[in-house]
């Protein structure tokens, strides 16, 4: 949670949409740690080709958690992952303000990922 987020008021949700998917047997699909993945190939751009690359962080192609943590969690991050609250959310999008937009179906994560990564 420490990767995904700059507002630390959305820590809660985003622990909260990690452990649905997991509960549900859903891919984490989180970019920070594909970026971890690629180590010095990133580039700042994260593309398609990389997001299928598999490395034992890529969880688009990997299961579960992966196999280390990718960046030191502070506090804020360790207390979220440890009693994430109670959502049916199972998406977020990065709103480009540092805060996220939460979403609990496809459809709905869909239309957040358009209005503010592709407007």
């Amino acid at each position: 949670m420490e990767k995904e987020t700059g507002l630390p008021a959305d820590r809660p949700q985003v622990a909260a949409v990690f452990a649905n998917r997991l509960r549900r047997g859903m891919l984490l699909q989180t970019d920070p740690t594909v970026i971890y993945g690629l180590g010095e190939r990133f580039d700042g751009n994260l593309r398609k080709v990389d997001l299928q690359t598999d490395t034992p962080w890529n969880t688009y192609t990997r299961a579960g958690l992966p196999p280390t943590p990718i960046a030191m969690p502070g506090l804020a991050s360790l207390l979220a992952a440890a009693t994430p609250p109670p959502s049916d959310k199972l998406y977020f999008v990065a709103r480009g303000d540092g805060s996220s937009a939460f979403s609990a179906s496809l459809d709905q994560h869909n239309n957040a990922v358009n209005k503010y990564q592709r407007r």
